[in-house]
Formats: C-alpha cells, structure tokens, sequence
C-alpha cells in the first residue's frame, strides 16, 4: 500500500515545501556519483550525517540538521519527497511560509534528538528527511484527520488505487515506526526508527498551537474533520473493482 497523493488543495502556492524538495535533490545529486566511493562518501557522513557518539562528546550538534538533507539512495530521497509533497503544503497554507520552515527545521532536530537518545553510543551515520517529513505528517493527522487520501495498492500485477481517510493511514505508519523500534536495537543500523517516533510526536506537539488558535476540536466539527475546502479532483480517480452478476437460469 503506497500513498501517492491527497485530495486537499492547497490555497497558497508552497514555496518552502517546493524549495525543501529542491535543496535536498541538488544535496543528492551532488554526490550521487560518489556513492559507491568509499573514501568520499565516509568523508561526507563524517562530516555531515548525525553520529550519536559524537554528540556525547559535545560535538556535531550542527548535524542535527545537515544530516536531514542527505540520502543513502534514490529510492529513500524519492520517498521522503514525496510525502513531503503529499502533506507539505498543507501545513505551509495553514502557518505561512515562515512558520512552516522553522516547524520543519524544528522537527528534524526533535527527530534527530530522539534518534540519538535510543543509542547513544553509536557510531553509524544516521541520515535522511524522514524525521523532519515525519514531523509534517504528525501536523498534517492533527489539522486533517479525515482528508482522503489515495493509496495505490499494488498485488503481483494487480493494482487498485483507494482513497482513505489521513488518520487510518498515518496511525498505521505510526503503529509500524513503534512496533518495529521496539523490536529492532537502534545501534545496528538500518531504518532510524526512533527517529521518525520523534518526528512525529514532535510535529503534533509543535502544531498544536495553531491547531487552538483554528478553533480546537470545533475546527474539527465544523467540517467533521474534514479540510475545510472542496476536495481535488483527478482524471484518475478511485479504482472501481468490477462486479460479477449473477446469470438468471
């Protein structure tokens, strides 16, 4: 099950959610070719991944947020640009454009934060949007419980597109990134689960500020937790899974 894209325009064009994708493209292909050399790609983690044992010694603390413009791979910045793009604007429209860059920079130092608490003495590289992206989807569950969001749903060759609700996705993202932390020492690489935990808590606790000031749970009520604004309609909508009749003897 793969989200791809929401059905909640965005009112303001979002510059910040734009130039956060573009900045962490150019970061990546700026050493894309490297990525199989050893000798750069230790000098660049060295210098600018987040490597928990060095914050212990009181240092590195610059690489809470360096570490949150880097990619492993094509596949792990693609997948953190585009839910950021799915749930970045949103918010954008809803705090301004200042307001959404600091709230974005501050969850990825939450996220890091948390990730370095759950194994403090390790020496492995933790890099990649997802902790600071995390932060916008905890904003984005706390605003838009409801909005639709579609889901590709892909079996062997098969595939149907459903819309479902934000917080039954997002829960179940949630649920994944708790269960899998608990399960998985933090200190042998891999995902940086605590890391996405952090972020996300951190983007609730950060947006509920503006969550009051929109009025609490009757800004909720008002459209049942829906965004308060017509859905975005595509040229390809919700699969429709074809019925067999039944033949009349």
């Amino acid at each position: 099950m793969f989200p791809f894209r929401d059905h909640n325009p965005s009112g303001k064009t979002p510059i910040v959610t734009y130039a956060l994708i573009v900045v962490n493209c150019l970061v990546f292909f700026g050493y894309w070719g490297d990525l199989s050399n050893y000798r750069v790609m230790s000098e660049i983690y060295g210098n600018w991944a987040l490597i928990p044992a060095r914050l212990g010694y009181g240092e590195g603390y610059e690489t809470l947020l360096s570490s949150a413009f880097l990619h492993g791979g094509i596949w792990h910045l693609a997948g953190n640009m585009l839910f950021l793009h799915i749930y970045g604007d949103n918010l954008e429209d809803k705090m301004g454009h200042g307001k959404f860059w600091g709230f974005y920079l501050l969850c990825a130092i939450a996220a890091g934060f948390v990730q370095v608490m759950s194994a403090p003495y390790s020496d492995i590289p933790v890099i990649g949007a997802s902790g600071a992206v995390a932060g916008v989807m905890g904003g984005y569950l706390l605003l838009y419980p409801k909005a639709k969001v579609d889901v590709l749903f892909i079996f062997i060759i098969f595939f149907r597109i459903f819309s479902l609700p934000a917080w039954i996705i997002l829960s179940i993202w949630f649920a994944l990134q708790f269960f899998n932390g608990l399960s998985t020492p933090a200190d042998i690489g891999g995902v940086a689960y605590w890391a996405h935990i952090g972020g996300f808590i951190a983007g609730i606790s950060l947006c509920l500020p503006l969550f009051k000031r929109l009025g609490g749970s009757s800004f909720w009520s008002k459209n049942l937790g829906l965004p308060p604004h017509p859905d975005a309609h595509y040229r390809i909508q919700t699969s429709n899974i074809p019925k067999i009749r039944r033949r009349r003897k």
